[in-house]
């Protein structure tokens, strides 16, 4: 969200006297206009974080300043982006990204979430730098309050405009992902279209998965009461009724243990 800084240094002070930054930079970003924002980005983070927790190869943030200047002067050139990604980068924590620290490297994706105080900005001078500088190859911005979402991909070092799926979804070739609405908030979606739950659906629906097999067993064990009431009316052999009561439980385990 930052804005680019310039420092200007005297004629008279030579390349040996200016002091570089150190190798542990911390962000310069200030705080996010709302909370929605934050959500948002925080959401976004959790659950690729989540759905690529096999790989070590990347490395995903948001709000957290890049410095790029090619003299490697941490006031000269920045930027904070609200959502980015890198690829075939050291999966660990940094306060910062330092391109020059990274091997050159810029980020494959970018999202900035919109707001009427900055699309303008979003869609004008940070969409030439994240496209003429940067050449980050998928470029996203997203409006939490008018759900407007698009996309660009760099082709031939243009912003070419990403088509919109039939369910209203974008394509990221970085990500080999969907980005879409999903109850107001932008969601990652398979390429067979579905969902990427964040831990805490993924907690939910294990939750109500369990509450459905006690309900299956509960249902069992009344029926299994019903067949012996009946059985001992009748004067059958209750010994007969608990072995097909342990064949049933058997079978029972078998098809839910998983």
């Amino acid at each position: 969200m930052s804005e680019p800084a310039t420092l200007e240094i005297s004629d008279h002070i030579s390349e040996e006297e200016v002091i570089f930054p150190p190798g542990d930079i911390l962000s310069d970003e200030p705080p996010l206009e709302s909370n929605l924002q934050r959500d948002r980005i925080d959401l976004l983070i959790r659950i690729l974080k989540l759905w690529w927790r096999e790989r070590q190869n990347f490395y995903t943030s948001g709000n957290l300043t890049i410095y790029y200047s090619h003299n490697q002067k941490k006031s000269e050139y920045f930027r904070g982006p609200d959502f980015f990604v890198f690829l075939g980068t050291e999966k660990k924590d940094r306060k910062s990204w330092v391109v020059w620290q990274e091997d050159g490297k810029y980020p494959n994706l970018i999202l900035e979430i919109l707001s009427s105080s900055t699309t303008a900005v979003e869609k004008g001078l940070k969409k030439q730098v994240y496209q003429d500088t940067f050449r980050t190859p998928d470029y996203f911005g997203f409006h939490p309050v008018t759900m407007e979402l698009q996309g660009f991909h760099l082709f031939d070092g243009k912003y070419q405009k990403i088509q919109v799926t039939t369910d209203g979804r974008l394509w990221s070739q970085q990500l080999e992902l969907y980005l879409g609405v999903y109850e107001g908030k932008l969601r990652f979606f398979t390429t067979e279209n579905q969902l990427i739950l964040s831990s805490e659906e993924l907690a939910e629906q294990e939750r109500l998965r369990a509450e459905q097999a006690e309900e299956r067993a509960q249902q069992a064990e009344q029926e299994l009461a019903r067949l012996r009431e009946v059985l001992r009316t009748q004067g059958i052999d209750l010994e007969i009724f608990n072995d097909i009561r342990k064949l049933i439980e058997y079978t029972f385990k078998l098809r839910f243990s998983d």
